[in-house]
Protein backbone atom coordinates (compact mmCIF):
# COMPACT_ATOMS: atom_id res chain seq x y z
CA UNK A 1 0.00 0.00 0.00
CA UNK A 2 2.90 2.32 0.70
CA UNK A 3 4.89 1.57 -1.94
CA UNK A 4 1.26 2.35 -4.07
CA UNK A 5 1.20 5.81 -2.47
CA UNK A 6 4.92 6.78 -3.11
CA UNK A 7 4.23 5.49 -6.79
CA UNK A 8 1.02 7.81 -7.53
CA UNK A 9 2.83 10.96 -5.51
CA UNK A 10 5.78 10.67 -7.90
CA UNK A 11 3.60 10.53 -11.00
CA UNK A 12 1.51 13.69 -9.68
CA UNK A 13 4.86 15.63 -9.44
CA UNK A 14 5.98 14.37 -12.87
CA UNK A 15 2.53 15.26 -14.32
CA UNK A 16 3.11 18.66 -12.54
CA UNK A 17 6.29 19.35 -13.68
CA UNK A 18 4.99 18.76 -17.23
CA UNK A 19 2.11 21.27 -17.54
CA UNK A 20 5.06 23.89 -15.74
CA UNK A 21 6.89 23.04 -18.60
CA UNK A 22 4.62 23.25 -21.55
CA UNK A 23 3.05 26.52 -19.75
CA UNK A 24 6.13 28.45 -20.02
CA UNK A 25 8.36 26.69 -21.91
CA UNK A 26 10.81 25.41 -20.03
CA UNK A 27 12.62 29.46 -20.05
CA UNK A 28 11.23 30.17 -16.87
CA UNK A 29 14.03 29.08 -14.71
CA UNK A 30 17.20 30.29 -16.81
CA UNK A 31 15.46 33.77 -17.64
CA UNK A 32 15.14 34.21 -13.60
CA UNK A 33 18.79 33.49 -12.97
CA UNK A 34 20.02 35.88 -15.11
CA UNK A 35 18.43 38.61 -14.01
CA UNK A 36 18.05 37.82 -10.32
CA UNK A 37 21.91 37.15 -9.58
CA UNK A 38 24.30 39.93 -10.03
CA UNK A 39 27.99 39.35 -12.27
CA UNK A 40 30.28 38.03 -9.66
CA UNK A 41 33.33 40.44 -8.84
CA UNK A 42 36.51 40.30 -10.72
CA UNK A 43 39.99 41.80 -10.21
CA UNK A 44 40.73 44.32 -12.87
CA UNK A 45 44.67 43.05 -12.65
CA UNK A 46 44.77 39.46 -12.57
CA UNK A 47 40.80 38.49 -13.56
CA UNK A 48 40.56 36.49 -10.15
CA UNK A 49 37.24 36.57 -8.09
CA UNK A 50 36.72 38.65 -5.39
CA UNK A 51 35.32 37.25 -1.80
CA UNK A 52 34.81 39.64 0.58
CA UNK A 53 36.10 43.33 0.89
CA UNK A 54 39.13 42.84 1.43
CA UNK A 55 40.54 42.44 -2.38
CA UNK A 56 42.86 40.94 -4.36
CA UNK A 57 46.06 39.33 -3.24
CA UNK A 58 47.56 40.52 -6.74
CA UNK A 59 48.50 43.87 -5.55
CA UNK A 60 49.76 43.05 -2.41
CA UNK A 61 53.58 42.54 -1.65
CA UNK A 62 54.57 38.83 -0.63
CA UNK A 63 56.33 38.65 2.92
Amino acid sequence: MLVKIILVFLLVMVAIGMVGNLVTGGRLGRSLRRSILPKAATCPKCGRHLIGRSGCDCGKKAG
